[in-house]
């Protein structure tokens, strides 16, 4: 009769994953996920893996500080820091926050476009797409400025050609064939203005 009230449960734990069953049943389940779990030594190459481990079986731990860091932080808001270059500030803040970069000040046609850009809210398309063809302006704008002093930047050492030809052919060949492509189409759409 007991037999019989197991395979019951089992059946029921089976077609009702919620139902929870005979207690055996569940230390059953609990045995056969041990029993096949792979090893420690074997989960170790997993990034992160063991962080939850305890303490001092942690591989970080020689490097960790007791108390943390930045554990007695200043009550109140942090000092405002100084505005000596125009910041950017979304529409839905109501002003900048205490601190921010200035190491890349807003200029040229680029800082037109992210005026522009930050008049829409966040939630706008629009404010997103402004920021990244902002940010290719901004790159073009980087070269302009670099011939300007003097300097003719390496383009392409630094878009990785060298490393692209080593290691993805057929990727530097289709991006090739499609930049050709899209100039010859704006000589052909010029002509075609003059003619």
């Amino acid at each position: 009769m007991d037999t019989e009230t197991n395979r019951r449960d089992l059946a029921e734990q089976r077609h009702h994953p919620h139902h929870h069953g005979h207690v055996d049943y569940e230390r059953q389940i609990d045995y056969d996920l041990n029993r096949h779990s792979p090893p420690r030594e074997e989960l170790q190459h997993i990034p992160g893996w063991g962080s939850d481990l305890d303490r001092k079986n942690r591989p970080a731990v020689p490097m960790e500080r007791t108390p943390p860091r930045f554990i007695h932080v200043p009550a109140g808001q942090p000092v405002q820091q100084a505005q000596t270059v125009e910041v950017f500030c979304s529409t839905e803040r109501p002003g900048i926050t205490p601190i921010f970069g200035t190491a890349q000040p807003p200029k040229w046609l680029s800082g037109v476009i992210r005026r522009l850009a930050y008049k829409l809210p966040e939630n706008d398309v629009r404010h997103w797409l402004m920021l990244l063809a902002a940010d290719r302006v901004n790159m073009v704008e980087g070269i302009v400025e670099d011939v300007a002093h003097g300097h003719v930047p390496n383009v392409l050492g630094e878009m990785g050609i060298r490393s692209e030809l080593r290691y993805n052919p057929g990727g530097l060949v289709r991006k090739a064939v499609i930049a050709t492509a899209v100039v010859g189409v704006i000589v052909a759409l010029r002509n075609r203005r003059k003619g």
